[in-house]
């Protein structure tokens, strides 16, 4: 597998390089900055590129964006010191195969690297876990409470007793969060709920 490394501080590079150059990538190279990267991903079509988001005062999704829109065969990770909700959306939006955070094992970045090498996406938990914490704050308190009926199994006219609404005014309220949650049925919601703890 070739692979090739695009961050713009060097001693990042450098620990990534050691740490896979123990693995089975036959080539692995180093770049700091999105022409050199489009440069050789062109002419090399790696199989993976480990990307930071943030070089210096470029976007390393350009480089995803751009190697897409080429249709090249060349999947993406990227690793971050950060977690951005705006950038998370954004990485995914433009087909990112991968987001750990470089905080992260030396094994987890290589159990992602072999995760997106067999055609899946790989998502650092902590960042699902933000990502999760964020779709439930988008939430009125009203919502919060029919989201938790709705995680009882509830019928909406069951809920709307327990919480002294009418049942229309539920229906609104499931409407609302299947919206907010990108969800098509009530029954998603409740899988979504065993996945993940209310406060």
């Amino acid at each position: 597998m070739k692979l090739v490394v695009i961050d713009d501080h060097p001693l990042v590079r450098k620990a990534l390089v050691s740490l896979l150059s123990n693995s089975d990538i036959e080539e692995i190279k180093e770049i700091s900055n999105v022409e050199e990267a489009m440069s050789i991903i062109v002419k090399d079509t790696p199989e993976i590129a480990m990307i930071d988001v943030r070089l210096g005062k470029e976007n390393g999704l350009e480089i995803v964006r751009r190697t897409k829109e080429m249709k090249l065969k060349t999947k993406f990770i990227v690793l971050t010191s950060f977690i951005s909700q705006e950038e998370f959306l954004k990485a995914e939006e433009i087909g990112v195969d991968g987001y750990i955070l470089k905080d992260a094992y030396p094994e987890d970045i290589l159990y992602a690297l072999s995760v997106v090498r067999r055609g899946k996406k790989y998502y650092d938990p902590a960042i699902t876990e933000k990502k999760e914490d964020n779709l439930i704050n988008t939430l009125t308190s009203r919502e919060k409470e029919v989201l938790n009926e709705l995680g009882k199994g509830l019928r909406n006219e069951e809920i709307a007793n327990n919480l002294y609404i009418s049942e229309h005014t539920v229906k609104k309220h499931v409407s609302s969060i299947l919206a907010k949650f990108n969800l098509n049925h009530r029954s998603q919601i409740v899988c979504y709920l065993n996945e993940i703890k209310i406060s």
